[in-house]
Formats: structure tokens, sequence, C-alpha cells
């Protein structure tokens, strides 16, 4: 029995990865281990371990490391202890192979520590760009730590394999959250409005907005700009924020939204985490996806929901028609959400394609860790392109 790790820090990557733990824990010849670390374990980001148990999993080891800090020391101190935790879990749990998801701090940490241990690793998502953080750095350093990669579009197979990464051990899969949507059952709006005690009202905007983490001091200001442009929709469209994760500047962003909440009591309302089935509810339901999250370029096409994209955090990654690129300023975040909401612009995104979408994502992940042979995949060699003169 191939004993299947996998290691989660966030909500948002919990979700994407519940559907694949699920499958791998339904397995006869698969066994499930679970290391559930960071935000999952913190009271202030809600703990959301509670979900992964509450969905019916077993969670191995519980590592905490998170340090009531949002600068850059308190992350890499985090860091640190993340490391001491990831080293006694593996030393007890011993995987035939990890899978990781993304490109956030924490992951690095679980690569780094899988490769002293010599254990292989599934890598979801490499090859991606996001210019304004550095995720985009982290990504590509958990790429070479890997062994396994599986790529949401042909162009970043492509680029995964530009790094020197054997074609033969990288797979186009398609979005792993692009399928969950397809296959999940959703909340009207009166249930979710029940679910979240808020009334949603006929129209509202669903809001994420993380740091941009390589650049200094602009959280607060550009927070601001969203949220004037925001209370100029206020009378007319409410506001659901989900709060920011654990990156540096991020108790910045959560203190302003809780002040606009407090200003706006009936108009808006802020939820560290709503879960994977009452998140995609909202975005259903939404009038437009407005913020900086992954989930507004990957998730939200699958409802031809307009997404105002806002800023750098997320420049450079591939997005669909639904997407409105925004500067982080008043003015420009203004004019996209006033696009946003022009009848004509979503009239002429319905039907677009969403460029995430792969038919059999999850089985194709499935199938390659739990049959792919592990036996020499450690060393690697560096793949060599023969480029043209």
């Amino acid at each position: 029995m191939r004993k299947i790790c996998v290691i989660t820090g966030t909500r948002a990557e919990y979700g994407i990865m519940s559907s694949l733990m699920r499958k791998i824990n339904d397995c006869a010849d698969t066994e499930l281990q679970i290391i559930a670390t960071n935000m999952h374990l913190s009271p202030e980001f809600g703990l959301t371990y509670k979900e992964i148990e509450s969905d019916g999993f077993f969670i191995n080891k519980k590592v905490e490391m998170l340090l009531s800090s949002d600068t850059a020391n308190g992350t890499v101190k985090s860091m640190g202890l993340e490391a001491i935790g990831i080293a006694d879990a593996l030393e007890e749990l011993l995987p035939d192979l990890i899978v990781i998801l993304g490109d956030r701090y924490e992951m690095l940490v679980a690569a780094q520590c899988a490769l002293i241990y010599k254990i292989p690793v599934a890598h979801l998502y490499g090859g991606e760009t996001t210019e304004g953080a550095y995720d985009d750095a982290i990504r590509h350093a958990i790429t070479k730590l890997s062994h396994l990669h599986f790529t949401s579009t042909e162009e970043y197979r492509k680029r995964v394999i530009q790094m020197g990464e054997n074609p033969e051990k990288v797979f186009h899969v398609g979005a792993l959250g692009v399928e969950n949507i397809l296959n999940e059952k959703f909340m009207s709006k009166k249930k979710l409005e029940e679910s979240i005690d808020f009334e949603l009202g006929e129209k509202y905007f669903l809001v994420t907005f993380h740091p941009v983490t390589l650049e200094n001091n602009t959280a607060s200001e550009q927070c601001i700009s969203l949220l004037k442009a925001l209370e100029d929709h206020i009378n007319e469209y409410k506001v659901i924020f989900t709060l920011p994760n654990s990156d540096t500047d991020g108790r910045v962003i959560i203190s302003l939204i809780e002040e606009f909440t407090k200003k706006h009591p009936k108009e808006s309302f802020a939820i560290t985490s709503l879960g994977r089935k009452r998140y995609y509810s909202a975005i259903k339901n939404a009038c437009a996806v407005i913020g900086n999250s992954s989930s507004g370029l990957v998730e939200a096409p699958c409802f031809n929901v307009p997404t105002v994209n806002i800023g750098d955090r997320q420049k450079g990654r591939t997005s669909g028609k639904t997407v409105i690129n925004a500067k982080a300023n008043y003015k420009s975040i203004s004019e996209a959400i006033n696009l946003a909401t022009d009848n004509n612009f979503r009239e002429s995104i319905k039907g677009s394609i969403n460029p995430y979408y792969r038919e059999g994502t999850l089985n194709t992940i499935f199938e390659t860790i739990s049959a792919c042979p592990l036996e020499d995949i450690i060393k690697k060699s560096f793949y060599n392109i023969n480029f043209e003169d």
C-alpha cells in the first residue's frame, strides 16, 4: 500500500485538494496521511483544521508554526518552527510520496524537508507566474524540489520543462478547483444567507484582498483605495469580505476591513473562512468577484462571473475574458467595478471558456501519484532544451 501524505496549510488549498484526498482515502491500494499546519491551527484564521475533520478525514499530524506577527521576521521564524514540526512528522509517518499544492512559504518548507528525507514530492500547479508576490519565486523553487509535476495549462507545463524538469514527469491536467466546481452542489442564496447570518440582498460583491508581498508598505494604501471604490457602490451592492491569508502585512488589511464593516454593518460582512461549498456558492451568486486572489482568475470564470483583478499580485497569470485587470488605485478600481457591473460587458462574457479547464483532472492526478514508479525518482537529471541558433 502506497502511503501518500498531503500537506495543507490554508483553507483555500484544502478546498482544492479535498477531492483528491477523498480519492486517496477511498482507494484500497493507497493510504492517506494528512499533515495540517499554518492557518489551519490558528484561532485568528478560523481553526480551519476543524473543516478537514468535519469532512471525515483523520489528521495524522498537526504542526504548529504561526507566530502572532505578520512581519518578515515573524514569517521567517514561523518557517523555522514549521521545519522542526515537519521533520518530526516525516520521521514518524515515513510517507512514500508527499503531495503539496501551490506557492506558499509553508509548502516551500515542506518540500525542503522532503528533500533531506529523500521523499519524492508531487507538486500541483508549478509553472505559473504571479510577479507581485514572493510566491512566484517560492513556486519555482518548489518545482526544483519536486519530482512529479501537475500543471493547470499547457503553457505552464512548457515552463516547468524549461526549468529543466523531465517532460515525462510533467503533466498538463487542468485546475482541480475547476473540476471540483463542476461536481459541486451549490447552496441557494437563501441558504448561504442563513449559514452566515447576513442578508445578501439582491446584489452583492465577493471581495478577497491579500498584501502584495514583493512591495513594501503598500497594503494599507491599496486596501484604502479598494474600500473607497466599494463605498461608492454600498447603497446598491452589499459586500462579503473573506479575510486575507497569513502573509506579511495581512493584519493591516484585516484591520481596515473590520473598520469598514463596523461603519457599514448592514451592507458589509467579513468572515475568516467560508469553506469550500459556501465560497463557491458565494461566487456563483455574486455580481462580481473583486480583489487579487487566484480564485478570481481560476474558479470564478466557471460561473461567467466578472472578476476585478487588482494590482500586481496575479500579474503574469493566464486569465480569460471574464477578468478585468485594474491598477491598485481608486480611479482604476472604480472604473473596473463599473465595467464589471455593466450589462453589455456581462452579456459579452456569457459562455466564455475557462482556460484552466481540462477533462479528467482528478483521475489523471490520482492515477499518476498512485501508480507512477517511485524507484530511482529522487535522483533527477537536468533536462536540456535544444534551442535553435
